[in-house]
């Protein structure tokens, strides 16, 4: 390369250095303060934002003029993109939790509801009519046995004893599974 196309890139360089210390003096602070905003106030996200939208400025300086537009507004327009994306990408994987955080975000297995829901509905169906009207009111419906005994019109010794063969019941029938669900 000849001297004289090596002094043109130089000076090429230096004017786009000097155009984006321009850039980055006026815009710098307002952008950083819309990046905020966007990020929740998160300084450190916000950052970042911004030094990428003023890397993309570099790369499209000859575009970024006054008479093409305002320079502000291409400028939030980056940073909003870039927030934006952001967010998309981590919806877009999976949660990522520290080791000694794992316990506490770990999620319950779906399936261990739906067995344990059967396996209730089977319990239940194999109990008594009375007996399963006791252990529904008592626990399903939170009702005392005082106002079961009002509901059903018998007496609250037989609630009581009604409830008490219906666990009975209900524990023997489910000796061989284990609930799941806490």
């Amino acid at each position: 390369m000849g001297e004289r196309a090596q002094s043109r890139r130089h000076g090429s360089a230096l004017e786009s250095d000097s155009r984006l210390r321009e850039l980055m003096d006026t815009y710098q602070q307002p952008l950083l303060r819309y990046a905020q905003r966007l990020t929740d106030g998160d300084t450190g996200r916000a950052e970042d934002v911004v030094q990428e939208a003023f890397l993309r400025a570099w790369r499209h300086l000859d575009q970024l003029t006054a008479d093409r537009g305002s320079v502000l507004g291409w400028l939030r327009r980056v940073v909003h993109n870039l927030v934006m994306d952001g967010y998309r990408m981590k919806k877009a994987r999976p949660t990522e939790v520290d080791i000694d955080n794992a316990a506490e975000v770990a999620t319950a297995d779906p399936m261990a509801g739906v067995v344990d829901s059967l396996l209730v509905e089977q319990v239940l169906g194999g109990l008594w009519p009375e007996h399963r009207a006791a252990l529904v009111e008592t626990y399903l419906n939170g009702r005392t046995a005082a106002e079961i005994s009002a509901t059903l019109g018998v007496p609250v010794g037989t609630v009581k004893s009604r409830l008490h063969y219906a666990l009975r019941a209900a524990r023997k029938a489910t000796a061989g599974h284990l609930l799941c669900a806490a």
